[in-house]
């Protein structure tokens, strides 16, 4: 048998990253983001995702204003869905919120369209097409940039689980289910029934 150079296998040569440009260019409505340098497309959330994301953000409502008595404690702005660009990672968190007195006006979009301001907390609504996304490089990339408190709503299993930040790492603080009433970081002022959250009818609400 002779040796043939031109047959040898040729050396797999590695992709290269996505660049912010890339990911800016691919139409809203088809749910992408930018997570270590791979475009991650999503499937379009379902009604128990929707059900949940509306829910923290209704039980949270007291917070999303300024600052004015015990019942309505204020002092942050609130928002959801907003496409963000951190520490070169672009996402869409599903809820999200910055401190008042670190943000006196409410972050908006760059010429680009995403708003770079790190919000003091973010909460992910998990679904089978993003789970291991939010809690894995996602989770991560949150930490890099800084923000302090990271929530995961757990539809499936019908949980809320709270981080706090810390180095190296999140520190779990909160893992709550149904049948619980919580007063979770950083909105302790006011109380949340989860079982409310994930109230979806059937028997194992």
């Amino acid at each position: 048998m002779t040796f043939d150079p031109l047959h040898l296998p040729r050396p797999r040569v590695p992709a290269a990253p996505a660049t912010v440009a890339e990911w800016l260019a691919i139409p809203e409505e088809q749910r992408a983001e930018l997570i270590d340098g791979r475009i991650i497309r999503h499937a379009m959330p379902g009604p128990r995702h929707g059900f949940v994301q509306l829910g923290i953000g209704q039980a949270l409502g007291a917070y999303s204003r300024r600052p004015s008595d015990a019942d309505r404690p204020g002092g942050w702005w609130i928002s959801q869905e907003v496409d963000m660009l951190l520490t070169g990672m672009g996402c869409r968190p599903d809820l999200l919120g910055w401190q008042r007195d670190q943000h006196p006006r409410l972050p908006a979009p760059d010429t680009r369209g995403v708003v770079t301001d790190v919000p003091e907390w973010i909460c992910e609504v998990l679904s089978p097409s993003t789970a291991g996304v939010d809690m894995g490089a996602k989770r991560s990339g949150y930490h890099r940039a800084g923000v302090l408190w990271y929530w995961l709503a757990d539809p499936i299993h019908r949980t809320l689980t709270v981080l706090r930040r810390t180095e190296p790492d999140y520190l779990i603080v909160l893992v709550a289910s149904v049948g619980e009433r919580v007063r979770a970081e950083p909105f302790g002022a006011v109380e949340i029934d989860v079982g409310e959250l994930f109230d979806f009818g059937d028997e194992t609400a």
